[in-house]
């Protein structure tokens, strides 16, 4: 599917905010992005005010800002009627914690829509990527941390807040891996046992380093693979997505379908549900672009909500 027009000609604000770098755009409706940058996720004092400034420039160039469309790590106050909407909350990252997106953007006086980046990366998959054709999807990312989107018909699901997968705890088995974890919350929650940090940690290597090693690849797939196999059965969605750079990993996505598929244990039949997951379960086709893309769309959301 395209992004729809929308009537009155103004211009999209989109931010791809990680906690490494922030993704910046100006796009039209139809996201055509007329302007775009890259900037370090410094403090939020720092980033911001290059954010704006950014984005005053891109106006002053290509034409009025009509809305923003935020896709952001977290975790994230999400929920439009809350007074904190747009504020980080428990992150880690220091000097994040109560940093509030309206607080910069306030001063352009539009709407302005807020979500996760996954859900974010989830939309552009969805919009023109290996969700397109999805009713429900669901994109996992599996990189510094581990999390979730889902969405249907280009929405985002979610609860009194955003979902939380990447701190569902699967079975341990500490004979097999004795590794205790690294979640400061949970310890060994897929996040702390499947992370790319948590492999770091662990091996003293990232995991595409350890490619060769087929015990590695198996341990790792099999806490995503009862990730995976959780969505399965609490959201049904149409396909799942797993990108982040822990995924570059050769053999780990036919690991992570191998893992599902035991999991499940064929209680579940569907024809959605190919043999051996292959269409199923996929990789994400955009590439960079996805998040950036969701962005843009949320932005457009916010113009028609």
């Amino acid at each position: 599917m395209n992004l729809a027009e929308h009537a009155d000609g103004g211009l999209i604000g989109a931010v791809e905010a990680g906690g490494t770098k922030f993704v910046l755009a100006l796009a039209r409706p139809d996201g055509t992005i007329l302007a775009r940058t890259r900037l370090p996720t410094q403090s939020p004092q720092q980033t911001f005010a290059a954010m704006a400034a950014f984005f005053e420039q891109a106006a002053a160039t290509h034409g009025r800002i009509a809305a923003f469309g935020i896709a952001s790590f977290g975790p994230i106050d999400v929920i439009p009627s809350s007074p904190t909407y747009g504020t980080i909350t428990t992150t880690t990252k220091p000097g994040w914690p109560g940093a509030s997106y309206h607080d910069v953007l306030a001063r352009f006086g539009v709407p302005v829509q807020i979500h996760t980046d996954v859900v974010g990366a989830a939309i552009g998959e969805w919009i023109r990527g290996a969700g397109a054709g999805a009713t429900t999807l669901a994109y996992t990312t599996v990189g510094t941390g581990i999390g979730s989107g889902l969405i249907r018909e280009g929405r985002p699901l979610m609860g009194f807040s955003h979902y939380e997968t990447g701190h569902i705890q699967p079975p341990h088995d500490l004979a097999t891996d004795p590794f205790p974890g690294i979640c400061a919350f949970h310890q060994d929650c897929a996040e702390g046992l499947a992370s790319g940090p948590a492999i770091k940690s662990r091996w003293g290597k990232s995991l595409d380093e350890l490619a060769g090693d087929s015990a590695a690849v198996s341990l790792i797939a099999g806490y995503l693979g009862h990730l995976a196999a959780t969505l399965v059965l609490m959201h049904m969605p149409d396909r799942l997505i797993f990108g982040g750079g822990v995924l570059k990993t050769p053999g780990l996505i036919e690991a992570i379908r191998a893992a599902t598929t035991a999991r499940l244990a064929g209680y579940v039949q569907h024809p959605r549900l190919d043999p051996g997951l292959v269409d199923y379960i996929a990789l994400p086709a955009l590439g960079d672009d996805a998040g950036i893309s969701g962005a843009i769309e949320l932005g457009r959301q916010a113009l028609t909500s």
